[in-house]
């Protein structure tokens, strides 16, 4: 794997479709994000997120700011990303990091990986530098808690 990508896996007790449907809707990441910086959705309701998707997400860290995605991959139950940038004129100059998810139905349930992937980012020799990489995984271990949480609490 690339040192450009930087990745957490757990195996959650809950179908894939249930995991899936959580992740596909834009207005539950602020509930499942273990980094606490995602505020909420920016701009109208969404429709579940497809291949093309885009949505916004106000954002805070340290300061608030605000970030575009696109879903770049999608395979219904089984494989979503997006790739975020800043909203305008700053997108073209930074951003373009990779977020996705990976699912694998399991006897135990579902095998989620989650993927903070740099290799498409502007800045990613800048975001490898200090403990950014040791702190996001951090925080994805902790995002796939919360997603735990959520799916067996409500299935």
């Amino acid at each position: 794997m690339s040192d450009d990508i930087f990745s957490v896996e757990r195996v959650i007790p809950a179908p894939a479709e249930a995991i899936f449907a959580l992740l596909a809707d834009p207005a539950q990441h602020p509930r499942i994000d273990g980094s606490s910086t995602v505020i909420a959705t920016k701009g109208p309701p969404s429709e579940p997120l497809k291949l093309g998707s885009k949505f916004g997400m106000s954002m805070k860290a340290g300061i608030k700011y605000s970030m575009e995605s696109e879903v770049v991959e999608f395979e219904q139950d089984r494989r979503i990303a997006w790739q975020s940038r800043p909203f305008g004129f700053k997108g073209k100059l930074g951003g373009g990091r990779t977020w996705r998810y990976e699912l694998e139905p399991l006897d135990a349930g579902t095998k989620v990986r989650e993927s903070w992937d740099l290799t498409t980012d502007r800045q990613r020799r800048l975001l490898k530098l200090g403990g950014l990489p040791a702190k996001t995984k951090a925080s994805m271990e902790k995002t796939l808690e919360r997603i735990e949480e959520i799916v067996t609490k409500e299935a």
